[in-house]
């Protein structure tokens, strides 16, 4: 594949030196845009939306066509693996996902095996081989998955949720039952993550959605330590490309020799991001409601930091968005080690003109914290 033209999110992330911030948007596919609008009615529905290669390639290239964004990420959703174990994810309008077989017993989930990525899970590695094609090197490629906690909200409860009453019924009633799970997902996740990157993905973020829920205690022995247990068992140092189970195979998968960095991101977990920062990854999402300054005094120079502007920002004036810009470069200071991002994914309603406005700043106004 062609040498990579714009490394700077890669660098960063390995607290590398860069001329200025590398910027991407969680969700930058997304609704907020009108060509996605227009390729997800074409699609007909959102699933078949993910499972198309051409389709979920043409929508992850969408905003860096209006945009100069440093990274470009995987157009599809945490879900993917659960519906490859056969549980019957449906998307309805206006409700998100729902199950059709819940898993609430030990008897369903000894039925879950791993998915093959290569069989049940082939229009994914697909779409990253087909989307690394045609960013021809321009920037690098995001892989992701969602963290087994979170994957297991969903099928425990069947659909999404606020209280999570069912599966914390479980994690308190029958927590054997819950680590099996949780032990299958990070299984399936690891093996996942491991074909993203054989088929190109040079980034990869694991989501923890809803690991802010839990408990101190149970976030680490339910979340934590089955993300610890996934980062654990990717293959980041790659000369060619590699297997789903993590060994080499022929044929080059375009890394260029360099290391692929595991970014971690827990939504409302800045109380743990020590914890975190001591799991292997190389970098944490943080989302608002932890200052940078704060983030990085907590976690020095162990992992790099992304984030972390509340999305609610981009509904206000783009001088106003310029002015957020500059306070949270301020907050993380001089020096390398910072991926610019939103704290969680960009609203549908945002305008895009204010996300030009985002990304311009980032760009011009980091320059000086990079010796510019």
């Amino acid at each position: 594949m062609t040498t990579l033209k714009n490394d700077r999110f890669l660098r960063a992330l390995l607290r590398q030196p860069v001329d200025v911030t590398p910027v991407w948007i969680m969700r930058q596919a997304g609704r907020y845009l009108p060509e996605y609008r227009a390729t997800r009615e074409r699609a007909g529905n959102f699933k078949t939306l993910c499972q198309t290669p051409e389709l979920a390639c043409e929508v992850t290239l969408q905003p860096l066509a209006r945009f100069p964004l440093d990274a470009a990420i995987l157009f599809s959703d945490i879900l993917t693996i659960p519906d490859a174990m056969g549980l019957g994810l449906e998307f309805t309008d206006g409700e998100g996902p729902r199950f059709a077989r819940p898993v609430r017993t030990a008897a369903d989930v000894a039925r879950l095996g791993v998915p093959d990525p290569e069989t049940e899970l082939r229009y994914v590695v697909d779409a990253v081989r087909l989307i690394r094609r045609e960013l021809n090197g321009r920037v690098p490629l995001i892989g992701f998955a969602g963290s087994p906690w979170t994957l297991a909200t969903y099928m425990v409860e069947g659909q999404g949720g606020k209280e999570f009453g069912v599966v914390k019924s479980m994690l308190y009633d029958q927590p054997a039952v819950l680590h099996r799970l949780l032990e299958v997902l990070a299984k399936s996740v690891t093996v996942y993550l491991n074909a993203q990157i054989a088929a190109g993905a040079q980034a990869v973020m694991i989501f923890d959605t809803w690991g802010g829920v839990l408990t101190p205690r149970d976030y680490q022995l339910f979340s934590l330590d089955y993300m610890k247990r996934i980062v654990a068992g990717l293959t980041r140092d790659v000369q060619g490309s590699t297997s789903a189970a993590g060994g080499r195979k022929s044929g080059a998968a375009g890394h260029d020799g360099r290391r692929v960095p595991v970014i971690l991101f827990t939504k409302n977990g800045g109380q743990w991001l020590e914890a975190m920062a001591d799991s292997g990854c190389d970098a944490l999402g943080v989302d608002w409601t932890t200052g940078l300054d704060e983030a990085r005094r907590r976690v020095g120079d162990r992992v790099a930091l992304q984030g972390n502007m509340d999305p609610s920002v981009l509904y206000a004036s783009p001088g106003r968005i310029r002015d957020e810009v500059d306070t949270i470069l301020a907050a993380y200071g001089p020096g390398t080690g910072h991926v610019f991002n939103l704290g969680h994914g960009i609203h549908q309603r945002i305008n895009p003109d204010h996300v030009s406005a985002l990304v311009e700043a980032v760009h011009e106004r980091s320059r000086r914290y990079h010796g510019g």
